[in-house]
């Protein structure tokens, strides 16, 4: 007797349905699983027997085989034990097999007879509704990520055996209902605000701009400057993630792992600060079956790269491409992933290998070479792509030791909100939406500059020797500052201050 039950898979932060076909026929006693099932597949077999055995009902004793539909596709992960078990159970009589039809299920298995949460639920929850399908069956702690799906029955199970009397019709599971505006409001808070930062009004400014116009930046200055501090303070000075956005970050890190089943979604933006060891696949993702990396666990948010000379070079150059395009495509032989990547890029490095060059109160004892040696294990198309470099200098005690606070981030986050509202009347909900992104084209119509403006880019890129991405970064960035002045056009002033934030092009060693 053959009994089919729906469930789910993860290729990318998308699912796309399953059939698991349960056949028990005369036999000795043996369980197959094919369709290219991965170990942790395979070995759901045991799991199975003990969970089914320990809930109060028997194992059969014949063959059983089971099928994961379609059988080209490589299917990894412990969600399938749930429906495996429920198969085998409506072949032996022991559930009602219509009901199955109404719901995707998806759940590991314990030992015991508990379900246990697994991964990807909430794309899984996406296909459910446009299957439009009846209901979702969930581990109960993952029960709160699925329900931010709106318009699908949620029924949360924590034990094998609820699981079969509600099938059954002897127990009633209340269904999970959505509240995921709210569930997203709640949980925007930040541990930290700009107020705590002393002094470092340039690069302040800078950061302000580059929050303002989505800008990648560098900052460059002697350890202990603040240049993490400055950094792990940009998210606060973002705009709010949007339920969209926090919903698309939410699959992210759910096919990752990495959700906080406490909150059940991400609603603040991500900071991701990953170690300069960190290898090639891990910063863009990979693996047999692929599974996102450090740049799309920042998407929407803040990928911050600290001693960036340190990392190596390879894992910096795959950074040029998604930089560009937003998104990362990972191939493999038989699968092709896409992740989303749209990050704001923030870097720190020291101006020299022992970090003092030109600092006022310690003497830099390293040789030209030496610097140009260390700075060279940045490449210049990697430069190129970063619209803000900005230096931070060590403070005097007496900034240090202030007492007066500086603006909040809520006031700072006030006027980035507004140029942003700027760029999106700009680009009418285009593609760009934010001045960083403008293309060739766009930067020809909304970054027109006067015969003064003029003459400051030709002698910008005359003394300092800047690329053509250099000069049209510099213009996007005069671009926001005039947007954060709330003037139309850019002025003289605008494109000075721009010129200002390349500071490596403008230092000579």
């Amino acid at each position: 007797m053959i009994v089919k039950v729906l469930s789910s898979a993860v290729v990318g932060i998308d699912s796309f349905p399953v059939d698991v076909e349960v056949d028990i026929s005369r036999g000795l006693p043996q369980f197959s699983t094919v369709g290219l099932p991965d170990t942790a597949v395979k070995e759901s077999r045991d799991r199975i027997k003990a969970a089914m055995k320990n809930s109060g009902y028997p194992f059969p004793e014949n063959r059983v085989t089971v099928n994961l539909a379609p059988a080209d596709i490589r299917k990894e992960g412990t969600g399938f034990d749930l429906p495996i078990a429920l198969g085998i159970l409506a072949a032996e009589g022991l559930v009602e097999r219509d009901r199955l039809r109404d719901f995707l299920v998806t759940g590991e298995l314990s030992l015991d007879g508990r379900v246990k949460g697994v991964q990807g639920v909430l794309p899984s929850a996406f296909m459910a509704r446009a299957q439009k399908l009846g209901g979702l069956i969930v581990p109960a702690e993952n029960a709160g990520e699925a329900a931010l799906v709106q318009g699908l029955e949620v029924i949360p199970v924590g034990f094998l055996s609820d699981l079969v009397d509600f099938l059954n019709g002897a127990k009633e599971i209340p269904a999970v209902t959505g509240g995921a505006e709210a569930a997203c409001g709640s949980a925007r808070a930040y541990p930290v605000d700009f107020s705590e930062i002393q002094g470092q009004q340039q690069a302040r400014r800078a950061m302000e701009v580059a929050a303002a116009g989505g800008h990648n930046i560098l900052l460059t200055g002697p350890p202990g400057s603040g240049k993490t501090m400055l950094a792990q303070r940009i998210p606060t000075i973002l705009p709010e993630l949007s339920f969209e956005e926090a919903l698309e970050t939410t699959k992210i890190y759910s096919v990752a792992g990495l959700l906080d089943r406490r909150e059940a979604i991400v609603a603040t933006r991500p900071f991701r600060a990953p170690h300069h060891t960190v290898s090639d696949a891990g910063l863009v993702g990979g693996g047999h079956t692929p599974k996102p990396g450090e740049i799309s666990l920042a998407h929407n948010g803040v990928l911050f790269l600290d001693e960036l000379p340190e990392f190596k070079r390879n894992v910096l150059e795959v950074l040029r491409q998604p930089l560009e395009d937003g998104q990362v495509t990972i191939t493999r032989s038989v699968i092709t992933a896409t992740f989303p990547s749209r990050f704001m890029l923030v870097a720190a490095m020291n101006p020299c290998p022992c970090g003092y060059l030109a600092d006022a109160r310690k003497t830099c004892r390293c040789s030209s070479q030496q610097v140009r040696q260390y700075r060279s294990k940045v490449s210049g198309p990697l430069l190129d792509r970063i619209d803000i470099h900005v230096e931070v200098p060590s403070l005097p005690y007496r900034e240090l030791a202030g007492s007066g606070r500086g603006e909040s981030s809520a006031a700072v986050r006030g006027r980035v909100q507004t140029a942003r509202a700027i760029q999106q009347r700009r680009f009418s909900g285009g593609p760009a939406g934010l001045n960083a992104r403008m293309t060739g084209r766009q930067l020809k119509e909304f970054c027109p500059v006067g015969e003064e403006s003029r003459e400051l880019l030709e002698m910008a890129v005359d003394r300092l020797g800047l690329s053509a991405r250099a000069y049209t970064r510099v213009l996007k960035v005069a671009r926001t500052i005039a947007d954060l002045e709330g003037e139309a056009t850019i002025g003289p002033g605008h494109v000075a201050e721009a010129i200002q934030y390349r500071a490596l092009d403008r230092s000579v060693v």
